[in-house]
């Protein structure tokens, strides 16, 4: 086999090893399922090994696989900071930026930052991933993530932003009606509507099961339930700064309220990162900055 087709066929085995699945692969790497699994038998056939034992329900890595998809992951990384550094123009400030953010920092400051920064410099276009999930920015193709840790990885460079914890608040309204409650206990009489189940809110005073007519996995519904008088609910304060600011949402119980987290800007340890890069990661320090000294 040339040496092109292994490197190809380590990648496609990569992917599978990462998903388990030669279904989910083929859907990623937008390839059929036949063609990737003939890929596979060859990597065998030139490795004289198996790398993957196949049921008719699952598939799982032999001891040589294992070894194999550590070797390939390490292989990926390298190809991902070769393009990196060949295909950014690290001298111009145009192209795309790939980034991963959770969803409440998105839509509370990544859009409105990614807004203005096209403003100076209108040639960059932003591919965003909103959700939580953790990638790994050497593994996956991202140039940059926010994160909410108390942990950064050790293999990133890794820049606070800014600390927040949850807080618990309802509408003027809300409380109006059913009033504001006094102790954790009394959580059990209010509509406390949740992101989380079972659900479940830690405090000072310990961990607070609560009653609510909903639980949603998604925080901006929470909040407009909130706003519309619906109940109470838990959520990371810089999410609701403006509602608090402007009084259309209510703080209760603040002396119950744990330490949280800290949003962290991440990239990775790039001996040349492109100029876009930079000069992105720049504008978010000074654009955070200047928000919370003006909030």
């Amino acid at each position: 086999m040339q040496q092109h087709k292994k490197i190809e066929c380590l990648m496609l085995f990569v992917e599978i090893a990462q998903q388990l699945s030669f279904t989910k692969a083929a859907q990623n790497l937008s390839i059929s399922r036949g063609y990737l699994s003939e890929q596979i038998k060859k990597l065998e056939q030139e490795l004289k090994c198996p790398l993957l034992i196949r049921t008719t329900r699952s598939v799982r890595l032999t001891p040589e696989g294992e070894k194999i998809l550590t070797q390939g992951k390490k292989i990926k990384a390298t190809m991902l900071g070769l393009e990196r550094n060949i295909h950014q123009q690290h001298n111009g400030l145009s192209g795309s930026l790939r980034i991963t953010a959770p969803k409440m920092f998105t839509e509370r400051f990544l859009l409105t930052i990614c807004d203005d920064f096209r403003t100076h410099y209108p040639q960059i276009d932003f591919i965003i991933d909103s959700s939580y999930i953790n990638y790994d920015l050497n593994q996956d193709d991202f140039d940059l993530a926010f994160r909410a840790t108390l942990n950064p990885p050790q293999n990133m460079v890794a820049k606070e932003l800014f600390a927040y914890q949850h807080c618990l608040c309802a509408s003027p309204e809300y409380l109006a009606q059913y009033g504001s409650p006094k102790n954790i206990k009394a959580l059990n009489t209010h509509h406390c509507l949740s992101a989380q189940e079972p659900p479940c809110w830690p405090l000072q005073s310990g961990d607070a099961t609560v009653n609510g007519w909903l639980t949603l996995n998604d925080h901006y519904l929470l909040k407009q339930q909130a706003l519309a008088g619906k109940g109470i609910i838990r959520v990371a304060d810089y999410y609701v700064e403006r509602e608090l600011q402007q009084e259309t949402l209510q703080k209760v119980l603040e002396k119950e309220y744990i330490d949280g987290q800290s949003i962290y800007l991440l990239y990775p340890q790039l001996i040349y990162p492109s100029e876009k890069l930079k000069t992105f990661i720049q504008f978010v320090l000074e654009k955070l900055n200047t928000n919370k000294k003006s909030d």
